[in-house]
């Protein structure tokens, strides 16, 4: 059974993001604050969950929380700024779509920049341990999930539909042939080999 909260007596908003080691695409994040001693024992790490299941726990997620919000860094903001920091902006970003201000953040994962005065913490796999992060990972993937399906419409080669711009071998095959998009990270290596024409620096 997952924790409802890891400060006691606060609003607690939980933090996770969905696509940092994706080739294309944004990288999405979601903040969510749930009722205090919520309960839910279906809620768990969205990468142990069927898409089904997501898409279930997706709409019980909204209806349940006290404030939820998705942040999004572009491919653009991405390259610009590397990935660990595009999914701490993103997450920022979540934070400030709160329709309820937080008064402590804890969020998936080992890296976190301050977010405004809040104390924060993070835990690693917390996705599988809390709550509002296990929530938080549901939205994150799933909208990202909706927008890649949207993206995959426009470049039905690079099979985004199958692989949400993750490095498979069909994606990176699909690269080598055609090339790449507007949407793909060109920060990345995306064939894999360390040197490429198509990574640079800037």
């Amino acid at each position: 059974m997952l924790e409802s909260c890891y400060y006691k007596g606060k609003v607690e908003a939980g933090c996770d993001e969905a696509g940092r080691g994706c080739l294309a695409g944004s990288v999405y994040a979601a903040a969510v604050i749930l009722p205090e001693d919520y309960q839910n024992e279906l809620l768990n790490d969205s990468k142990q969950l069927t898409e089904k299941k997501r898409y279930q726990l997706r709409e019980i997620i909204e209806r349940d929380a006290v404030a939820w919000a998705v942040g999004v860094v572009t491919p653009e903001e991405i390259d610009k700024m590397n990935i660990l920091n595009a999914s701490i902006l993103a997450m920022h970003r979540a934070l400030d779509q709160l329709k309820v201000r937080p008064e402590a953040v804890i969020v998936d994962g080992n890296r976190f920049k301050k977010y405004k005065d809040l104390p924060h913490t993070t835990i690693v796999k917390g996705d599988g341990k809390y709550l509002s992060i296990a929530a938080a990972s549901i939205l994150a993937k799933t909208y990202r999930d909706d927008y890649m399906n949207r993206l995959a419409e426009e470049y039905p080669q690079y099979d985004w539909l199958s692989n949400k711009g993750y490095p498979t071998k069909k994606h990176r095959e699909a690269i080598r042939q055609y090339g790449i998009t507007p949407y793909h990270r060109k920060t990345f290596n995306m064939l894999g080999d360390g040197q490429l024409s198509l990574k640079f620096d800037g």
